[in-house]
């Protein structure tokens, strides 16, 4: 498993393989903190259902989905001499975790291991970060601000964060997806978007349409 940090920019992102929707995103330093915040951001924005948790070998997942989902476990006192045991987090029974851990030599790919991390029951076809990777590339391809050895890069975290909501949004609401398909009420197969397939809204959008959307903020009291 990797544990180590680097304080400088990592783009975090939360996806859903079924649907290819962006669920979320984080542009922070590589550290435990910024993964539970992503976590977090994660599971709000989920059914109450736990989903199947595939990432890389980066431990600091471990330690974020613990503090997501962990259940503080007391033990009882014995009555016997000693210090008593301390109270353990452990994962509850249906939080299943996997990891994809690749091992490379001298920069060239070595083995692929999948380990599962919490629960059981978890096929091998599901533990699987292609898609994800897949889409780390089409960030790269479509956007400059995060292509490797560039000079478009941004100067300013604030304006990355800003680009990247919009770029995010456009590509679940609006953009097809050629992995998604669907026949539409004539039988002609159509491609879909990630937010529609995922259910969260009955058409695909255009551009338009998402530059119009109305957002109404709704006071708590």
């Amino acid at each position: 498993m990797e544990v180590y940090e680097d304080d400088g920019p990592w783009m975090w992102v939360a996806f859903a393989p079924n649907s290819r929707l962006i669920i979320a995103f984080i542009i922070g330093p590589r550290k435990q903190y910024v993964a539970d915040e992503l976590v977090k951001l994660t599971a709000n924005r989920l059914s109450e259902e736990i989903p199947v948790y595939v990432t890389d070998g980066l431990d600091f997942y471990r330690g974020a989905l613990l503090n997501q989902y962990g259940v503080r476990v007391e033990y009882p006192k014995t009555g016997k001499r000693g210090r008593p045991k301390n109270p353990k987090i452990v994962p509850p029974e249906d939080l299943k975790y996997a990891q994809v851990v690749k091992k490379r030599k001298g920069g060239k790919l070595q083995k692929v291991e999948k380990k599962v991390i919490f629960g059981k029951d978890i096929e091998q076809s599901a533990i699987s970060t292609n898609l994800i990777e897949r889409q780390n590339l089409t960030f790269r391809q479509d956007n400059n601000r995060v292509s490797r050895k560039t000079i478009g890069f941004s100067k300013v975290a604030k304006w990355l964060v800003n680009q990247m909501k919009l770029y995010c949004t456009h590509f679940n609401f609006c953009r097809e997806h050629g992995g998604l398909r669907y026949k539409d009420e004539r039988g002609v197969e159509c491609e879909n978007t990630p937010a529609r397939e995922a259910g969260i809204t009955d058409s695909k959008w255009k551009l338009r349409d998402l530059l119009t959307f109305k957002c109404f903020k709704t006071p708590i009291r």
